[in-house]
């Protein structure tokens, strides 16, 4: 792979294809960037939940573009569990998001040193990409896109990937300038409303395609 996109011509270009297209498929507000923005303004395990999405990421779509339609193919209904846990996932963490802002209390007095909390944090960013059907959609349409590329399939892969590093690092980065603005719990409550309404929509929008 790497060979090929170091040689220029069609490596170089597909890996530029799979940059466009990622940046084009991830620079989204969705439910993974509303989390990291939160973690980032808390400056609590950044690093961790940044790097834990990008792995993520970095699997999937190398895993896809090896095939991973063809799975979803054959188990038809793996898309519908996908969903529905989904939409409970989305719908639960828009609860605790809207407790949070009726209730106060979101603010930055968290203990940055309590590993239980780490490993809660690391398991929702883990749920946030996983268990969201739009991240499958996603993983679809780049194994189907990078098809077009032929041997250079996977240099498509390496510029998605590239792209999807980019934006978990820049939301990551952007999250910790806006820290100093959330020194009032009143913001904090902002926050933590916006993110429910989010989430809420998304789990709403969900439930609704699985009807139908």
């Amino acid at each position: 792979m790497f060979s090929t996109l170091l040689s220029g011509g069609p490596g170089l270009a597909a890996w530029l294809s799979g940059a466009a297209t990622g940046i084009g498929l991830f620079a989204v507000v969705g439910a993974q960037s509303a989390f990291i923005l939160r973690q980032g303004i808390l400056r609590k395990h950044i690093v961790p939940v940044v790097a834990t999405c990008a792995a993520i990421d970095g699997i999937f779509i190398f895993a896809s573009v090896a095939g991973l339609r063809t799975l979803t193919q054959a188990l038809p209904w793996l898309t519908t569990v996908v969903l529905w846990g989904g939409v409970a996932f989305l719908a639960w963490y828009a609860w605790q998001s809207a407790r949070r802002a009726l209730a106060g209390g979101g603010g930055m007095h968290v203990d940055d040193g309590d590993s239980t909390s780490r490993r809660a944090v690391l398991m929702s960013a883990v749920g946030f990409s996983l268990i969201n059907p739009h991240f499958w959609l996603d993983m679809m349409v780049i194994g189907g896109i990078a098809e077009n590329f032929g041997n250079a399939r996977m240099a498509f892969a390496a510029g998605v990937f590239t792209a999807s590093c980019l934006w978990l690092t820049a939301q990551g980065l952007g999250a910790r300038l806006l820290a100093p603005l959330f020194t009032k719990p009143r913001t904090w409550r902002i926050l933590d409303g916006t993110i429910a309404v989010i989430l809420s929509i998304l789990a709403l929008t969900l439930a609704f395609r699985g009807m139908h």
